[in-house]
């Protein structure tokens, strides 16, 4: 098969019992010896360790918390903390009543 038109499709994995897609991931050389020290310290392969950390990937949240739906808005209250920081039954005083 040529270069660039392997199969789309998954590969069964006999050791795992699952099918799987192989992939190649590029580390600088920090990287790579510490993937290495990881597998041989736990006693796994590489691939199980990389696939452990991309089940377990959790996006760090986002610290821009300046929307710009309420950019240009003034205050109309004197209250000086940021509306994120107001508890709730506070900000809904006054409706419903």
């Amino acid at each position: 098969m040529a270069r660039g038109s392997e199969p789309r499709y998954p590969t069964f994995c006999p050791i795992l019992g699952i099918a799987m897609r192989k992939t190649s991931v590029y580390l600088d050389d920090r990287e790579a010896e510490r993937l290495a020290r990881l597998a041989h310290q736990e006693g796994r392969s590489q691939a199980e360790i990389l696939r452990e950390a991309v089940a377990s990937y959790q996006p760090k949240p986002s610290q821009d918390r300046n929307f710009a739906l309420a950019a240009g808005f003034a205050r109309i209250d004197k209250d000086p903390r940021p509306i994120s920081q107001i508890p709730e039954h506070e900000l809904l005083e006054g409706f419903g009543s």
